[in-house]
């Protein structure tokens, strides 16, 4: 796929990313019940709607291109390492933001091509922003009711840096890291929305030295990648899909702009 051939995506995508939002929020303002999935990650009816709402209608959009949801019952590589494009789905990013009700969660949509995303999708049912990107094509915010302005990701301040936090994940291995990156302040926010700040130049490192998987991660490497940023492992590669048997991810850092190497600091 060229530029020209992804752009015409983007509208489509949009619209189910919002009405995925729509049947979180359904969900989000009543009760709803939580159960743990094999593991032991919380799993809502929020999740299963919007995975429900996507798999439909991206069957109807591109029926020709599989797709790999968090919800989707596993999938062996065997078959998945045949796959040279498909769709890597996040229903619900941030099931816990969602339980605790602080709006910090996403539905997130990646298309993946040869191992690397090459369109990303976020939006935020709490308020209706949306992300997104296609290779070549800039990386964009839109508000609602506004039209969609172009984010870039910025160069990390040489006086204090802004890291990026999870609000739910942390850990000792991250806290003596930090100690040693200098002055800093962390701005706390939950799920792929730490990416997206640093997407927006709003801050400088998120650093995830803890487990994830891949679907936690496409759609936000796209837009961060688009915008100028990086998200790279600990030895400052970038992040590769479905590569191996497992879907978890290595440790990784999102960055904006600059060569600074982070993997010094662990």
């Amino acid at each position: 796929m060229n530029p020209l051939e992804l752009k015409p995506l983007i509208a489509p995508l949009t619209t189910l990313a919002h009405r995925a939002g729509e049947k979180i929020l359904e969900i989000y303002e009543a009760d709803f019940t939580v159960t743990d999935k094999e593991d032991k990650t919380p799993l809502t009816d929020a999740d299963l709607a919007a995975h429900r709402t996507i798999l439909e209608e991206l069957k109807r959009l591109t029926p020709d291109i599989p797709i790999l949801s968090e919800e989707s019952e596993s999938i062996p590589f065997a078959e998945r390492s045949q796959w040279q494009r498909y769709w890597l789905i996040d229903p619900l990013d941030g099931t816990r933001e969602f339980i605790k009700r602080n709006g910090e969660f996403t539905v997130n949509i990646a298309l993946i091509e040869n191992g690397h995303p090459i369109i990303g999708v976020i939006q935020v049912p709490v308020n209706g922003i949306l992300y997104y990107a296609w290779r070549n094509g800039g990386a964009w915010k839109q508000l609602p009711d506004h039209p969609p302005k172009k984010i870039h990701a910025r160069v990390p301040s040489g006086e204090q840096l802004v890291v990026a936090g999870s609000r739910s994940h942390s850990n000792e291995v991250i806290t003596q890291f930090l100690d040693k990156i200098g002055s800093h302040r962390i701005f706390p926010m939950g799920s792929s929305l730490k990416s997206c700040l640093i997407a927006e130049g709003k801050a400088d490192l998120y650093p995830r030295l803890g487990p994830t998987s891949e679907w936690d991660t496409a759609a936000a490497q796209c837009i961060v990648e688009e915008a100028g940023g990086q998200i790279t492992d600990t030895a400052m590669n970038p992040l590769s899909y479905n590569t191996k048997e497992s879907l978890l991810n290595p440790h990784f850092f999102v960055f904006g702009k600059g060569e600074r190497n982070w993997s010094r600091y662990l």
